[in-house]
């Protein structure tokens, strides 16, 4: 029989934290909690009169049916198992179909733990709503008091310090995350937060509140702006204060485990493409994506904010504070106009498959997931898929549960007259600011985008990605073709920038003067680079390559380049951050690369040669090197990916 399971509505109850240890407790015992469970929504069901017989019957038809969607979904898509959640007025359904883990095929239940990845930050953003509501933090207070141990760089702090606002908000202009702090074995699960933060200050490359860049470091500081107010760990002050009053006793932000000290035997197997397992590992910036939870946990987290904000007729959270949630307020985008795409306290309105909710994606080592509410409705529905395949259509699943909870399209925005001037917007533009700091070399010269006017159509072209369609919808606003609402927004910044914003990302017009040296360079380097490898192949061949002669030394540090990679296929790709011999190798030759750049020409000038192969030789050794001092003038060479 599908594993469906069907919760009558009750009230939010207020259980002390003993209380909420005994019903977790009971947890860990699987069989003793389903019946436990059963015996409860039976008693509600039957006390409440919540379901009759007709319309039980119609919506376990209707479960049925999609569970059975389901297993044929993650049947195509090469998955392992899938477990979800639907809220409507009359209830919450549950379901799971697939496997908790395929080493040893045991089946998904539907009150299998799952970890939720990103979806953390609408917790932590729940928490902290939940501080504003007690007087004891306010959306406005500056960050930079409440953590005077971490020290910022802002150009704008006098007039626009970062609030905690723009920390929930992910405006605050901070960089999203290095690489050691999101792909490492090294994280301890206990370790002060603090320990996350690099060294130096934190910098900020926006003004603060003004564009939204996404920031894992910023529901970090979040976690230590919780430590702050209440002098506990974060982890502590939300299981008790937030968890346990909203009744999700089967979840936690402790690190949680399938293997190991911290093993939990509910918590289902993480996977990835041809159904390679891997079990969770603790995280550097725990805040921004450590959570394990259950699919009915996060049906009753889903009701709650979309209820007006009480528990047992109490106030909890301020409904205020709950209504804007999904919505953003202070940025350049949402001030244009765009106010149906974007982020705001924890969730991000999102326009998918004919429908626009507040909902939160989440990915993490081994699952990704989704999170969606649609007040309006007061319907929701959450899922989690334990595996995170590159290749996989995850969009279907959530076109699934969409259809299950029976919202209405709605009515695409109408098409308009294209603002005066929109030929002007015609051209090259790049992100500001890059998404990560420490590649923002390679978003300028990779991720670029091209802007095109056809006469109807706006049409943004990114370099890597498909091309955007965008239809004006009136004033500066554009909406792209399978969207109802404005997506796009036309803006002029503070400086006269152009710019081009989804209400998440803001492309800004870039002059060629300025991306054309940039990528001839890149250009150099690469043809440099070929030329050494072939060139001196071709001659070791044709033992014409001697160690006396000037493309010797060059050539044997392009091949250096290519001794790390088996290293690295090698090692874990969450170890891609950690100081391993396949990052300290490639940092070394990498450091040699330039030197051996220089010893060459040295080399080639010094014997004065004028063939046409030397002349090739010294300008593939002058474009690697200009490369080279290029990519450290941006703070990318030699490549440490530690750092």
């Amino acid at each position: 029989m599908p594993s469906i399971q069907m919760l009558a509505p009750r009230h939010f109850s207020h259980e002390t934290p003993a209380e909420g240890r005994a019903v977790g407790h009971l947890a860990a015992n699987g069989e003793r909690m389903s019946t436990f469970f059963k015996w409860i929504v039976a008693t509600a069901a039957i006390c409440a009169g919540v379901f009759n017989i007709s319309a039980h019957a119609s919506e376990s038809k209707v479960g049925v049916e999609l569970h059975a969607e389901m297993e044929k979904s993650i049947e195509n898509e090469g998955l392992a198992g899938v477990v979800w959640a639907t809220v409507t007025p009359d209830g919450i359904a549950t379901g799971a179909a697939g496997l908790a883990d395929v080493r040893r095929q045991e089946p998904l239940s539907p009150e299998g733990r799952v970890q939720t990845g990103s979806i953390v930050k609408t917790l932590i953003a729940t928490g902290i709503l939940r501080l504003v509501t007690e007087g004891r933090l306010t959306l406005d207070s500056p960050v930079a008091p409440l953590l005077p141990d971490v020290k910022f760089e802002n150009n704008w702090a006098s007039s626009h310090p970062v609030l905690v606002r723009h920390l929930l908000d992910h405006t605050s202009g901070l960089d999203d995350a290095r690489l050691w702090q999101v792909f490492s074995l090294n994280a301890e699960p206990d370790a002060p937060l603090r320990t996350s933060i690099q060294r130096e200050p934190l910098r900020i490359r926006s003004r603060p509140g003004s564009r939204l860049s996404y920031s894992n470091l910023g529901y970090t500081l979040l976690g230590m702006v919780i430590e702050q107010v209440t002098g506990q760990r974060y982890e502590h002050y939300l299981d008790s204060q937030l968890l346990y009053p909203l009744g999700m006793h089967r979840s936690t932000f402790q690190f949680v485990s399938q293997e190991g000290p911290h093993e939990d035997t509910s918590l289902a197997m993480g996977h990835f493409e041809g159904g390679a397992t891997q079990p969770s590992v603790p995280l550097y910036l725990r805040p921004a994506g450590q959570f394990t939870s259950t699919a009915a946990d996060m049906a009753l987290l889903a009701r709650y904010l979309m209820s007006n904000g009480e528990i047992d007729g109490k106030p909890f959270i301020a409904p205020d504070l709950l209504r804007v949630m999904g919505r953003p307020t202070t940025t350049e985008a949402a001030l244009a106009g765009l106010v149906d795409a974007g982020y705001g306290l924890g969730l991000n309105s999102r326009d998918r498959h004919g429908v626009v909710g507040n909902c939160h994606v989440g990915t993490t080592v081994g699952f990704r997931a989704n999170f969606c509410l649609f007040p309006k409705e007061q319907k929701a529905f959450f899922i989690a898929i334990n595996a995170d395949a590159e290749t996989a259509d995850y969009d279907r699943f959530d076109a699934l549960l969409i259809q299950e909870l029976g919202i209405d399209a709605a009515t695409p925005a109408p098409i308009a007259t294209p603002p005066d001037g929109i030929s002007d917007w015609q051209g090259v533009y790049i992100l500001a600011p890059s998404r990560t700091e420490s590649f923002a070399y390679l978003d300028q010269a990779l991720n670029f985008a091209t802007v095109r006017w056809d006469g109807r159509q706006l049409h943004l072209n990114p370099f890597q990605g498909a091309a955007r369609p965008l239809l004006p919808t009136g004033d500066r606003l554009f909406r792209a073709e399978e969207r109802t609402r404005a997506s796009h927004v036309l803006i002029v910044s503070d400086q006269g920038k152009r710019v081009i914003s989804d209400g998440f990302r803001s492309y800004e017009q870039a002059s060629l003067w300025r991306m054309v040296p940039l990528w001839a360079s890149l250009a150099a380097g690469l043809a440099g680079l070929v030329w050494l490898l072939v060139s001196g192949i071709v001659r070791v061949l044709r033992r014409r390559l001697q160690p006396s002669s000037a493309l010797f030394v060059p050539f044997l540090a392009a091949v250096a380049l290519l001794l790390p990679i088996p290293l690295f296929f090698g090692q874990s790709f969450l170890q891609l951050g950690d100081l391993t011999t396949a990052s300290a190798l490639l940092a070394l030759m990498t450091g040699i690369l330039p030197l051996a750049m220089i010893f060459g020409l040295w080399r080639s000038f010094r014997w004065g040669a004028t063939d046409r192969g030397m002349l090739w030789d010294k300008l593939a050794m002058l474009g690697v090197l200009q490369w080279c001092v290029v990519l450290a003038f941006w703070g990318l060479m030699p490549v440490r990916l530690w750092s």
